[in-house]
């Protein structure tokens, strides 16, 4: 890895924000195309030849994990690096540490990818590791702190910035939330049981499973938002004042929103109505940092006709206010009832995670790629176009498809008759449901080929090509 000028001291440290930013791609890749196996099993169920280690139950971890932890995480270390030492105008806390979490992270990556399939699972949503590898999960974190915190502690600015926050509250609470959830008892190498029983259990995983999607794939994507837009638009964030008051907001009710995904078990009743009460006033700090963003394109509208990158971040942005609205909704017990075991809540899933994280990471490293190796920009702006429409097109076949399909099923396996008889079987419901997941399956299958456009754009924009460092820009080296 080169650098260009002075000692590198005097440089940005891109190495690992290159290493992690290839690795998002890479990862992505595999962790869609298992998601298209998937879709592709409830179509036709004997596609992998019923071997074990490719079925369901075994993939479908696998998938959670590769897309959220592997493409997410990636993309999260790529970026909060990469942010952390431009708006701080230092070099990262340490080299060394920082290409620790690089690999410390892929060995965690690989070992799922080697374990889930074998079956060797806590049964944990998003927390299926095994204790082994969830203590390596700690220490690469511990470590992400010491260089994130350690950085900005030595910044030049005295400012720090919106996007900071965002990153720093997300590292503090993933490691809350991952030490609590798995507090697990050892019975062997590869199995472990967890501290807590039945309800309590449950309730933690929860308060676990939702703040995952709240920090782990929603605070810190916000960060990359707060950056990236305006960035690309070339205008100032709209309101810093609502920045800072989306920031505090949305960390404080998050923390409380988990039982909603309790609503109608043992879980206690004030405790249900508690995580509903969360998930409505979280719709407020929601559609805030939403608001704040889209405003920040006041006078850059006309950017949105030539530049494909800003459709990324601005149509992620739709989908972010849309699906924090469709979560809140979908906490009202009522509606709960309704949404609750079916594929709605699948669909309700897929527009956060591929409307939101996956096209705000994907504008993102478009801005970034062509940075790090000394370029203004992509190797083809119209790949980026198609690109923006196959992922558009995939994300509202898919959610659409689930969305039909979910409220069909909540509606049949709630219809009596004047007996008191169930109207509908429940395979019946599978039949009815199994056209939604063939047009499931092609919304998947248009994502996936996206993201095989954006790796040969990549490959193009990079051949022949070397990652730099980056000069720290002199006249903002001096502390204020």
């Amino acid at each position: 890895m080169g650098s260009t000028v002075g000692s590198y001291q005097d440089n940005f440290n891109y190495k690992v924000v290159s290493q992690f930013a290839i690795a998002t791609i890479l990862w992505g890749i595999v962790g869609m195309l298992v998601g298209v196996i998937l879709a592709a099993q409830l179509v036709w169920p004997e596609i992998t030849f019923n071997i074990p280690w490719l079925s369901y139950g075994r993939l479908r971890p696998l998938h959670t994990n590769a897309v959220i932890f592997a493409f997410g995480g990636s993309a999260l270390f790529a970026t909060s690096y990469y942010i952390v030492q431009r708006t701080c105008q230092v070099r990262l806390f340490s080299d060394k540490l920082a290409a620790f979490t690089f690999w410390g992270w892929q060995l965690v990556i690989v070992a799922a990818a080697i374990t889930l399939p074998m079956g060797l699972s806590t049964s944990k949503e998003y927390a299926e590791l095994e204790w082994p590898i969830d203590i390596l999960i700690t220490v690469v974190w511990v470590v992400y702190a010491v260089v994130f915190f350690g950085t900005i502690i030595k910044r030049k600015t005295k400012h720090i910035y919106v996007s900071n926050w965002f990153f720093g509250a997300y590292i503090l609470t993933i490691a809350l939330l991952h030490i609590v959830n798995n507090i697990e008892m050892p019975a062997s190498l590869f199995k472990s049981y967890s501290a807590y029983s039945g309800t309590q259990d449950a309730m933690i995983q929860w308060w676990y499973g939702h703040n995952a999607v709240g920090f782990f794939l929603t605070t810190s994507f916000l960060g990359m938002m707060y950056y990236f837009i305006p960035k690309q638009a070339e205008r100032p964030i709209y309101s810093y004042r609502l920045s800072i008051v989306h920031f505090w907001a949305l960390n404080f009710t998050y923390m409380w929103a988990g039982p909603h995904h309790l609503q109608h078990t043992a879980l206690p009743d004030w405790t249900q109505s508690l995580g509903m009460v969360f998930s409505l006033i979280l719709l407020a700090p929601s559609w805030g940092g939403m608001i704040n963003g889209i405003m920040t394109l006041s006078g850059a509208w006309h950017k949105l006709r030539s530049d494909p990158i800003l459709k990324f971040l601005v149509v992620a942005l739709s989908f972010y206010g849309m699906s924090t609205f469709e979560g809140s909704m979908m906490s009202i017990k009522t509606v709960n009832s309704l949404s609750h075991y079916t594929d709605w809540t699948i669909g309700h899933v897929h527009s956060g995670a591929l409307g939101w994280v996956a096209m705000i990471t994907i504008g993102s490293l478009y801005y970034l790629i062509p940075r790090l190796v000394g370029q203004k920009e992509m190797y083809s702006t119209r790949m980026i176009e198609l690109h923006f429409w196959i992922a558009t097109l995939g994300v509202v076949i898919y959610i659409a498809a689930m969305w039909i399909a979910g409220v069909m099923q909540g509606l049949m396996w709630r219809a009596f008759e004047p007996d008191g008889t169930l109207t509908y079987s429940f395979v019946e419901s599978v039949k009815a449901t199994y056209p939604f997941y063939v047009i499931r399956l092609i919304g998947g299958l248009c994502y996936l080929g996206g993201m095989l456009l954006m790796a040969y754009n990549v490959y193009k924009t990079v051949q022949n090509k070397k990652f730099i460092d980056a000069p720290i820009p002199a006249p903002l080296v001096m502390a204020h």
